[in-house]
Formats: C-alpha cells, sequence, structure tokens
C-alpha cells in the first residue's frame, strides 16, 4: 500500500505542475510586496515626522529649568514613538532619539547607540555603530538638537522583519489553505481534457473513428483535431493494409487451386516412384500455400470485423464446439488422434459466428497437428464468474513459458518444430479473443505435457 502510494507521489502529473507554479507564483508575489516594503522602509523617508521633532525641541526647551519634568515628557514622547512598532510586534525597528540641549545629552532613547552625530540639520545619513547601520537626521532650533536614529539599510530590515515571521509565516499559513483552492479549480478546469483522455481510454486497438467529444476550448480544440486527422490517417493506411491482403490472398487462391488440380492430373498419369515422389512434394506444398492464404484471409475478416462495430447478441458456444469438432474428426482419424468434448451445460456468448469458428478451428487443428499419434485432445467448456471458460489440451511438445507472449505474433514459430505452418494460426485466435473482449493464456498441459490454451469469453446476458 505505501510503496503504491509513494509511486503515485513520485509520478508527475499536471494538476501537481499547476499547483506548483500557482504556489511559486504566489511566493513571488509575496517577495515582491516585502521588496517594496524594504525599499520604503530603508528610503530616506523618516518614519518620525518634522512636526515630532518640533515637538521635542519645544519640550526640552520650555522645561529646561525642571530637568525632572523635561526627562519624563521626553520619555513619554518617545514610549509614544515606539508604541506603534511595539503593537505592530517589531520594536527593533522602532526610532530611537537623543536631545543635547546647549550641547549637553538631557535625553537618550533605551538600547540607543552613543557617539552619533549627524552630517548637519535636515539630512539624512547611514552610520555604522558596531557593525550596525543606523540613518541619522538631525534637526536644532537655537541651544536644542534633536536626532533620530533608525534601523539602517535593506539587508538588516529583512532580517529583522524575519526574525519575527512576516515573511514566512504569511507563506505558511497561506499555502495550506490556498491548496484545496487551487486543486479544485485546476480538476474543474481540466475536466474537458479527462473527458478527451477516457474516450481515448475506452477505444479499442481497432476503433479508429474520429473522437465524439468537441471541446470549445482552444487549445483541446486543437489536439483533438490533430488526433483525429491521425486516427483517419491510421484508417486509411490500415483500410489499404487490408485491401491489398485480401486482394492478394483472393489472387492466389485461383492459381493455387489450378496447380493442385494439374498436378493431381499428373499424378494419375505418372508411373515413376520418383515423379510421384516429386508430385507428393509440390501438392504439399501447394497444400500449405493454400492454408497460409486461407489463414490471412481469416486474420483480414477477423480485423475488419473488430472494428466493425456492435457484436450480435447469442452464439450457442457448445453447440458450436460440437458442430466444428465433428468436421474435424477427419483430420483427427488421419492422425489416429482421439477428440473429446467435455461440455455439460449449454454456454452462450456475443460474437461473430465466422470468426468463433476460426478460433475453434485453430486452436484444434493446432492441436491435433502437434500431438503424437496415438495421444488425445481434450476440448472442455464451462462457466466461471460470469465467463465462459474454453480448454484446448493436447500432449504434444509444448512450448516454452518464455514464448507464451511471442507466438501470438504475427508468423512467429517457436524454434525446433518439426511440424510445418505459417505461424498464423495463434494470431488469429488472439485477434478473435480480442474482438469478443475476452483473454487468452497458455499453460503447460497435464502433467507437464503437451500444451494447454485457455479462452476465456464473456457470457451473453440471460
Amino acid at each position: 500500500m505505501m510503496g503504491r502510494l509513494w509511486a503515485m507521489l513520485r509520478r508527475p502529473t499536471l494538476v501537481r505542475r499547476l499547483m506548483m507554479a500557482q504556489m511559486l507564483m504566489l511566493t513571488v508575489l509575496w517577495s515582491l510586496a516585502v521588496a517594496y516594503v524594504l525599499f520604503e522602509g530603508t528610503s530616506e523617508a523618516s518614519n518620525v515626522t518634522r512636526g515630532v521633532l518640533h515637538a521635542i525641541i519645544s519640550v526640552a526647551d520650555n522645561l529646561a529649568d525642571q530637568p525632572v519634568r523635561q526627562e519624563q515628557s521626553l520619555r513619554a514622547i518617545d514610549e509614544a514613538l515606539r508604541e506603534e512598532f511595539e503593537m505592530g510586534k517589531v520594536p527593533e525597528l522602532a526610532p530611537r532619539i537623543l536631545v543635547w540641549r546647549e550641547g549637553k545629552l538631557v535625553y537618550k532613547s533605551p538600547n540607543a547607540p552613543s557617539g552619533i552625530r549627524s552630517a548637519g540639520p535636515e539630512q539624512m545619513e547611514v552610520v555604522y555603530v558596531k557593525g550596525q547601520a543606523w540613518r541619522s537626521r538631525s534637526l536644532a532650533e537655537g541651544a536644542t538638537r534633536v536626532t533620530v536614529l533608525e534601523v539602517g539599510g535593506a539587508w538588516q530590515f529583512f532580517i529583522t522583519i524575519n526574525s519575527r515571521g512576516y515573511y514566512l509565516l504569511p507563506l505558511l499559513i497561506s499555502l495550506p489553505f490556498l491548496l484545496v483552492p487551487a486543486w479544485l479549480s485546476i480538476r474543474l478546469a481540466m475536466r474537458p481534457w479527462r473527458k478527451v483522455a477516457q474516450e481515448v481510454a475506452a477505444r479499442g486497438p481497432q476503433d479508429l473513428r474520429p473522437l465524439t467529444f468537441k471541446p470549445p476550448h482552444g487549445e483541446l480544440a486543437a489536439l483533438v483535431d490533430n488526433i483525429n486527422a491521425l486516427l483517419q490517417r491510421v484508417d486509411a493506411s490500415a483500410a489499404r493494409e487490408r485491401s491489398f491482403i485480401a486482394d492478394a490472398t483472393h489472387e492466389l487462391r485461383t492459381p493455387l487451386a489450378a496447380m493442385r488440380v494439374n498436378v493431381e492430373a499428373l499424378q494419375g498419369q505418372a508411373h515413376d516412384a520418383r515423379q510421384q515422389e516429386l508430385l507428393d512434394g509440390i501438392l504439399n506444398s501447394g497444400n500449405r500455400a493454400a492454408r497460409l492464404v486461407g489463414q490471412l484471409l481469416q486474420l483480414t475478416r477477423s480485423e475488419v470485423q473488430a472494428g466493425g462495430g456492435e457484436l450480435p447478441r447469442r452464439q450457442a458456444l457448445d453447440t458450436l464446439l460440437q458442430d466444428r469438432l465433428a468436421a474435424l474428426s477427419g483430420l483427427a482419424q488421419a492422425g489416429d488422434i482421439e477428440l473429446e468434448l467435455q461440455a455439460s451445460v449449454s454456454l452462450s456468448v456475443p460474437g461473430q459466428r465466422e470468426s468463433l469458428v476460426s478460433l475453434i478451428d485453430n486452436l484444434v487443428e493446432n492441436a491435433i497437428k502437434y500431438s503424437p499419434r496415438g495421444s488425445s485432445v481434450t476440448v472442455s467448456l464451462h462457466a466461471e464468474r460470469g465467463q465462459a471458460v474454453l480448454h484446448v489440451a493436447d500432449q504434444g511438445p509444448g512450448i516454452a513459458p518464455a514464448l507464451y507472449e511471442r507466438v501470438f505474433d504475427r508468423f512467429f514459430r517457436a524454434p525446433q518444430q518439426a511440424q510445418p505452418g505459417s505461424g498464423l494460426g495463434l494470431s488469429i485466435v488472439a485477434s478473435v479473443v480480442q474482438q469478443h473482449g475476452g483473454t487468452i493464456q497458455l499453460h503447460r498441459g497435464n502433467g507437464g505435457l503437451g500444451l494447454l490454451v485457455e479462452v476465456r469469453l464473456p457470457l451473453a446476458e440471460a
């Protein structure tokens, strides 16, 4: 469970990419806002107005003969200046004031650095005390001079506000609350995309019709149009291929039949054993070629029917098995093979009769061909979990498990096969099974001998 969850999280998705882009954009916008605050906070403008400075000078002058009251009044003004910043929880940014009277320091804010002298009245300058940058501004009237000190330097200003969480804390609080709305908005925006993906996923490999969903959105409409154009080109190419194979096989059947007739006529006139042997070889080669042509026609028909739309409602599979085994009994008798049918129930499947006949014939003919003389071929049919399960088992040499997947490829034959063949039989069977929405698997035969072919087809509705 954890492995699947981790694999799902590691898999890149477009939704996650869009959410990351939104969070990154939010971070960039917030950083720009903080940069603007830093710029404004470290510009030449002071947080203490000229009127406040005049008030400080007036208090210092009027209470010059009352030092105690003078200090109390200046402290009250200083605390009022600091109160705004303390309410904002950034007391480090509060201004510090220093008041001189006749060259003597009469008041100094708590934690204000000493030894600072301003460059002159109304001038702002940056001074450094023990590595700390301060912006200094002074105003003098008569014998009284007041100097205002504020934290200077953008970096120091940023460190100060970040230490209070004013940069990262809003991001950490807002991002989780934005994730769900962002996810919902992206999911809603991508609904047309998912409809296209679902329609493509529901298509079979032979269904090359244009997509029916027509999105009005410009970006997605262009994608759907390109997919439909591609499907049209592939369909046209496949149709040309099927037409060529059908035409070629039809054209080949006539000369092959004529050759067979001529060879059989020559066999009746030839008396030399060597000539008979050569004619038998030609006849066998003609029979193999005729079988190959027939299989190519079957494969073409199965592919055409697979893309041809609705399947018929019901086909009695048990009855069809009886008919085909009776038709193939002569082939089995010629090879001294016993055909056995085990089907005690009547089962029906939706499908094309010609395709199902092709499936049964190819499986049973292969089993007969590769079975040794005196052996048996068992065909069984039963129902299991809403499916008709067809087994065809022989006692031949079987197929190596490593080749179970490859033998369904066209014209592939397992190596070291003694019997002649074209490598199309199982390809035809796989095409028919896929057309009918079923599955096919190969197994070892009973006792590890031979080959067991298992075909599962969905049962017809009652």
